[in-house]
């Protein structure tokens, strides 16, 4: 299996130096940055420096997949292309957006390029690759178990030449930053329908629309994750334009799956990269570190703690890169069950392989002085994102079960 390209090879190379150069000097200036922000979800003057030198060198939109390439610089990018370098923006977790290949936005241009009008393009995904605008996706609501997501109930319905939308939603990630000026909305709109897979609508929703109020940022183990975050919202006689419907009424379920799928892999390609950092921070601390008279790394324990953490970073990578090449051959939907293996498998190994790093880091682990509780944090939130480990190893339960039991 090749897993670089001559062409991803070249912007890993890139890529890698740009990071080297720019981010990883800059990690502390950003946190501190961050921490004196008068607002936590307004822009920071360095990120936007950053942008501009990743764009001027094109390094940018890099997750475009082939198949949209008129919206890339590079023609587009495979799974398995792409995978190497979502790795490496992995190392420091707010360095994605440098390059324009964030979440939730990367999901969200993708379904602007899969279910849009030519209008909706030219209003909100022509900004958006442009990274001028931020965007969110407002599916989980705090009444149902959303990881059913025919369970939705924020109610939309027609009035005259509107839609009116009324509900609550939370952890909807991005909504707080000041820039995102777009929400993609799930809601009921034909809670009647025989189908409960056609039942949902999903809507284009303007922040600024009179109705949307945003109640608190909410928390993930502490973490706020600005400057995006994760609101509450309340949708409140919401309305807007018929012409505001995604590929159609009745769609919602199926724009959210088309959706979902990339974002787990994508959030997998990451984390890989989140444990190889702790892993080698790791190797640095206790080769610096000294306990009753020697090194921390001549302890049995710690290099057998070292050893399983690289043996499982490499299984995970592994894990990806096929999960990728599968998608690229035989297309999203014969890929489900190697997502699910991987959606459920990556970020607990992950959490796993920062938590060891954190313990060999001692009390300092636990601090912001190095990015692994923050990084402890996104894996661990990562096990319910895009919906929760339980759903998917469910399904995927299902589908080996009835592939051996009929051989």
């Amino acid at each position: 299996m090749h897993t670089v390209t001559e062409k991803s090879e070249a912007l890993l190379a890139s890529l890698k130096a740009f990071i080297a150069e720019f981010i990883i000097p800059n990690e502390a200036a950003y946190r501190h940055a961050l921490a004196c922000a008068e607002n936590r979800f307004a822009p920071l003057p360095l990120m936007d420096e950053l942008k501009l030198k990743a764009k001027n060198q094109g390094l940018w939109n890099l997750f475009v997949p082939p198949d949209h390439a008129e919206f890339s610089d590079h023609g587009g990018l495979s799974f398995l292309e792409y995978a190497p370098l979502a790795e490496e923006m992995g190392r420091v977790i707010w360095s994605a957006e440098v390059f324009n290949c964030n979440a939730p936005d990367t999901g969200n241009m993708e379904v602007f390029m899969n279910f849009g009008t030519e209008a909706q393009k030219s209003q909100w995904l022509t900004p958006l690759l442009a990274g001028e605008i931020r965007s969110s996706y407002a599916m989980t609501e705090p009444q149902v178990a959303s990881s059913d997501a025919t369970n939705v109930q924020l109610s939309i319905r027609k009035n005259g030449d509107s839609w009116v939308l009324n509900g609550r939603k939370w952890f909807i990630t991005g909504a707080l930053y000041e820039r995102c000026k777009i929400l993609i909305v799930m809601g009921k709109s034909d809670p009647e329908n025989n189908s409960r897979h056609l039942q949902q609508s999903q809507i284009l929703v303007p922040k600024d629309t009179p109705g949307v109020n945003i109640i608190r940022p909410l928390t993930t183990l502490g973490y706020d994750d600005a400057p995006l975050g994760h609101a509450e919202i309340v949708f409140d006689e919401v309305r807007v334009p018929l012409e505001n419907v995604l590929a159609g009424e009745g769609r919602g379920f199926e724009i959210a799956q088309t959706r979902l799928a990339p974002g787990r892999m994508h959030h997998c390609m990451r984390l890989i990269g989140a444990g190889q950092q702790a892993l080698e921070n790791a190797c640095q601390r206790v080769t610096d570190r000294q306990t009753f008279g020697r090194p921390l790394s001549k302890h049995q324990s710690i290099r057998e703690n070292i050893s399983k953490c690289f043996s499982e970073i490499e299984m995970a990578r592994l894990l990806v890169q096929k999960t990728c090449w599968t998608i690229d051959n035989q297309g999203v939907k014969a890929s489900i069950p190697m997502i699910a293996a991987t959606k459920t498998t990556v970020p607990l190994v992950i959490q796993t392989v920062i938590d060891r790093c954190m313990q060999m880091h001692g009390a300092g682990g636990l601090t912001e002085d190095w990015s692994m509780a923050e990084n402890f944090n996104y894996a661990r939130w990562c096990r319910q994102a895009d919906g929760p480990d339980e759903v998917h190893q469910m399904a995927l339960g299902k589908q080996i079960i009835e592939r051996f039991s009929n051989q």
